[in-house]
């Protein structure tokens, strides 16, 4: 019998997210976003009795692009979407999809006490986990 090796999200998460502010405008946040090629951008907390936020391409595509308005007049906390269903490093990939799929989601914050290390996304679990 051949032992399956468990993979962890932190085997697979990536880096690829900015911590902003939800002031900031959408112009201001996708400024940000382009040089690291972040696939989101992590809305922090205002105080400790606060959550995080996200905001995806897709929020944007869809509240700003699709509705006509102004990237440079939107700010971010009105379209992010709060608070954010994370996820440990210690969690089993497996598991990691299928809460993906009970809840909806394409990717997630990785929060350890109480702070964003990473983000994992099904392409992360597919490509990295699988490869």
């Amino acid at each position: 019998m051949s032992e399956t090796k468990i993979i962890k999200v932190r085997d697979v998460m990536n880096s690829r997210f900015e911590i902003i502010e939800g002031r900031l405008t959408v112009q201001e946040g996708l400024n940000l976003m382009k040089p690291k090629e972040a696939c989101c951008l992590i809305v922090d907390k205002r105080d400790e009795d606060d959550e995080f936020g996200i905001l995806l391409p897709s929020d944007i595509a869809k509240k700003v692009v699709a509705k006509n308005r102004s990237p440079e007049r939107v700010n971010i906390y009105e379209i992010m979407a709060k608070p954010v269903i994370s996820v440990e490093p210690g969690m089993n990939i497996r598991y990691c999809a299928r809460l993906f799929e009970n809840f909806g989601l394409s990717m997630a914050p990785v929060q350890q006490n109480g702070k964003i290390v990473g983000i994992v996304t099904y392409q992360d679990i597919i490509l990295k986990g699988f490869a």
